[in-house]
């Protein structure tokens, strides 16, 4: 595993550093040193970011280079709102650069398009890595309705909003089902899941729309011929009623074909991680986020992982069992009952 630094500058704290959140939750692909953030310097991430591995924050690149010595990465740890490169980061990045170290970024600003970043990692004899540059269009892929070819049940992790957890929520179930010995494998379709080490995935946000449903169908098709699995999940993206990302969800939803959906959802959230401050677009009501996935899927919502944001820590049962009672479906958090979820997913197994 590649040893590696989180930057956030003043972020960590906000679900804008979803990508950071991430990777201090569960990675395959990075060893995970410490973040980069002067607004919480000397603390460490398990008092910031709840459910998280705890790592030191240190002020700067020099700082933590002097505690934790060579450092092969500099993961820019924020997915901003229309992926820009906050100016302050890069101050950090050309320090990384400076000291040997690879930068990757999950922007649609491209690192590598920079020409000040540009040069200096050419000096310096380092990579910079934009994982959510598309591959080249002589690459992609169409629909095929490969659906038909897969022997294993889709299972699509969809949710009531962006940042809301589904990727979190997925990541956990995934590891319960493999604890329970179940043959599973998991798509990624945005940066972080890449960054975490997903077997296959790609960033779908960053995919021309001819082409999104295409490829991530193939993505899909191609995780089943590699590794049959019984269960694949998918990891959704926006919510199907999120003005802003509605062709992320929608394309999710075409190119799985689900098989059963779980809805991702926090009681306790008023607006639309989107521009709060000035749009405070509401949250939709459920019934209508599973009616919408019904319509555009013809599958039901099978399971919701409720997210806890907001709820206070001896509420959260009585609001799990309400949520329950009114949907009908089997309700929990996905970090702390994983298990509740991974049943109502297996049940589906002795129909397929």
């Amino acid at each position: 595993m590649e040893r590696a630094l989180i930057l956030t500058d003043g972020h960590l704290d906000s679900s804008v550093a979803k990508t950071a959140h991430g990777l201090l939750r569960y990675s395959k692909r990075y060893e995970i040193l410490g973040v980069v953030d002067p607004k919480f310097s000397g603390s460490t991430t398990d008092q910031i970011v709840p459910n998280c591995h705890s790592k030191p924050i240190y002020d700067g690149v020099e700082e933590a280079l002097k505690e934790v010595g060579d450092v092969d990465t500099l993961i820019v740890g924020v997915a901003t709102i229309g992926g820009y490169l906050p100016e302050s980061f890069k101050k950090h990045i050309r320090r990384g650069i400076r000291e040997g170290m690879d930068v990757v970024a999950g922007l649609h600003k491209y690192l590598s398009e920079d020409e000040e970043l540009s040069e200096l990692a050419s000096e310096f004899g380092v990579e910079l890595y934009d994982i959510r540059r598309p591959p080249p269009i002589e690459e992609m892929h169409y629909f095929l309705d490969k659906k038909r070819e897969i022997g294993a049940l889709t299972i699509p992790f969809m949710g009531t909003d962006s940042s809301i957890g589904k990727r979190t929520a997925l990541i956990s179930v995934f590891e319960c089902m493999k604890e329970r010995g179940v043959d599973v494998e998991w798509v990624a379709t945005g940066q972080t899941g890449l960054l975490q080490g997903a077997a296959n995935g790609l960033p779908l946000d960053s995919i021309k729309g001819d082409y999104m449903v295409g490829e991530l169908e193939h993505k899909i098709w191609t995780t089943w011929d590699e590794h049959r699995p019984d269960i694949i999940l998918i990891e959704g993206q926006g919510s199907i009623s999120h003005p802003a990302y509605v062709c992320g969800s929608r394309a999710v939803l075409a190119a799985s074909q689900p098989d059963g959906v779980v809805l991702v959802h926090a009681p306790a959230r008023k607006y639309r991680h989107y521009r709060e401050d000035d749009i405070k677009w509401p949250m939709p009501e459920v019934e209508l986020e599973r009616e919408l996935i019904g319509l555009y899927s013809g599958s039901d919502v099978i399971a919701m992982c409720v997210n806890p944001e907001d709820i206070p820590l001896d509420e959260r049962a009585s609001v799990e069992r309400e949520l329950q009672s009114r949907y009908g479906i089997p309700c929990a958090d996905s970090l702390e009952r994983p298990e509740k979820i991974s049943e109502a997913i297996e049940g589906l197994l002795e129909d397929h």
